[in-house]
């Protein structure tokens, strides 16, 4: 079919196919008027949000969320990759520099399996952190002098240090705390909050990844994948430069009316096929070409930082005008969840510091440390922090002994699924309180432990979400992002 057929022809193949008549598109109607491209933009500013609101409350099944009041509309993840340690950054503990350079006991180790970068070390020394605690805010959270920034939100963050994970390396562990499970293919966290809630704004991706930091552990597009869920829930990944969305723009020597036309032709043969073997998934692929198209003029203004003030910069940060940067990612992220972006998960690379941890460290947090701040306070200025749950932390927390050789001025740490500590603000958090506590050594958790489980659960209440009730049925089995585990973490909601 030639994409020029006009319309009575279309419908006349159609009626000898037995189908209904094809009725020309909004789109095509608002592309092919004297308005054009900025008709459609204008239509979809005064009647998209409408449209877009009623799309917001999804009804699966017999369940409709959100079921109960939401304290959370949507969350920012700022996911710190690699695995910071806790006990260089929040969890103080002044044993490991009284008995730096001693052995580990082994009764603290517990039998506890080691990775295979130091199960083979003749020793396991005590490292100390090289870095100065103090305590902030009315809480009195204790803090690493890396965090200058941090410091000073104290009093709006919620901490907890007792976060433990499964898994021991990076892959099944990143893979775990996004999609609660440890082999690749499950839905994301974000993929699941879109299926569940829908989009409040159907002219930008109700999902969206961002990537910074040029070293460290790889990152796959299944870590924002729609894994067995309809594709059209999968993140959208944000890139830096020109075009932060790919093949979005139209290919030289093509007008919008031939995309108009070109899109038009293939969801009418995409809806013939529907037709034919009623595969849901061919709904999803005509949803995204059309996000697609309505993306060619949102993201254009999303980019475009023209409108913030110098005010901005300096809360953020002057890398926030250096697209690819985390802070410039950071300041997306607040832009986003502004125009109705359900989910938004950033990652930063570079936080596994099996050597040379003083340097490497004082790096990643001069990187992240203004901006993860500025977006709190950012949030918390316009009035969006009481119904935007920030999160920070990684896949899981490092060892209290030190992996490799140890110097008077340079160690290293190698991976820990315990002790995990990660803050969370806004969205319903209790402020300026610290939940769950570890041992002396940062090794073990020892009061009010948290799963993965629990803190997706806990997540998941938050968007007025019950965990157990959202569910997908595939290869004749319900699954949920908890699987069969997770309870709400009542002592951090407010």
């Amino acid at each position: 079919m030639n994409i020029t057929t006009d319309t009575a022809k279309l419908n006349q193949a159609l009626a000898e196919l037995g189908c209904a008549r094809f009725e020309k598109s909004r789109r095509d109607f608002l592309t092919r008027s004297a308005a054009g491209l900025g008709g459609l933009s204008l239509m979809q500013l005064l009647g998209g949000n409408a449209q877009a609101g009623q799309r917001a409350v999804s009804s699966l099944g017999d369940f409709t969320f959100p079921s109960f009041a939401p304290r959370a509309k949507r969350v920012i993840y700022l996911f710190q990759s690699g695995g910071p340690p806790q006990m260089d950054l929040f969890d103080h503990k002044p044993v490991l520099q009284q008995r730096h350079g001693e052995d580990l006991p082994e009764s603290v180790i517990g039998g506890q399996r080691l990775t295979g970068m130091s199960a083979g070390q003749d020793s396991l020394p005590i490292a100390g952190s090289a870095f100065e605690f103090s305590q902030h805010g009315h809480g009195g959270a204790w803090m690493s002098e890396l965090l200058p920034y941090t410091a000073k939100i104290a009093d709006d963050l919620t901490f907890v240090k007792s976060l433990y994970s499964d898994a021991i390396n990076h892959d099944p562990a990143i893979t775990f705390l996004l999609t609660g499970f440890q082999i690749a293919g499950r839905p994301s966290m974000g993929a699941w909050a879109s299926y569940g809630l829908g989009s409040e704004n159907e002219n930008l991706p109700s999902f969206v990844a961002m990537t910074s930091g040029n070293t460290g552990q790889p990152l796959y597009d299944r870590l924002w994948g729609s894994g067995f869920l309809p594709s059209e829930h999968q993140g959208v990944r944000f890139r830096s430069g020109k075009n932060p969305v790919l093949f979005l723009n139209n290919p030289n020597g093509v007008t919008q009316d031939i995309r108009a036309n070109t899109l038009d032709a293939i969801n009418q043969m995409n809806s013939l096929r529907k037709q034919q073997v009623a595969d849901p998934e061919i709904d999803a692929r005509i949803a995204q070409y059309e996000m697609a198209f309505r993306m060619q003029s949102s993201v254009p203004d999303l980019t475009d930082l023209s409108d913030e003030p110098e005010s901005t910069f300096a809360l953020y940060g002057d890398d926030a005008r250096k697209p690819g940067t985390y802070a410039y990612n950071v300041l997306m992220s607040r832009r986003l969840i502004e125009r109705g972006t359900r989910f938004v998960q950033l990652f930063h690379r570079g936080w596994d510091v099996h050597g040379n941890l003083p340097k490497q460290l004082a790096r990643r947090c001069k990187e992240t440390d203004q901006a993860s701040a500025a977006l709190v306070t950012d949030l918390k200025s316009r009035g969006l922090l009481d119904d935007t749950l920030v999160i920070w932390g990684g896949e899981f927390g490092r060892t209290a002994y030190c992996q490799g050789d140890m110097t008077p001025t340079n160690y290293g740490r190698d991976h820990h699924p315990r002790c995990n500590t990660t803050w969370m603000a806004g969205g319903g958090m209790k402020p300026g309180v610290t939940y769950g506590e570890t041992d002396d050594f940062s090794y073990n958790v020892t009061k009010d432990p948290v799963s993965v489980h629990d803190f997706h659960a806990t997540i998941l209440h938050q968007l007025g979400i019950d965990h157990e009730k959202l569910t997908y049925k595939f290869q004749g089995r319900h699954f949920r992002l908890t699987d069969v585990h997770g309870h709400i973490v009542k002592g951090i909601l407010a």
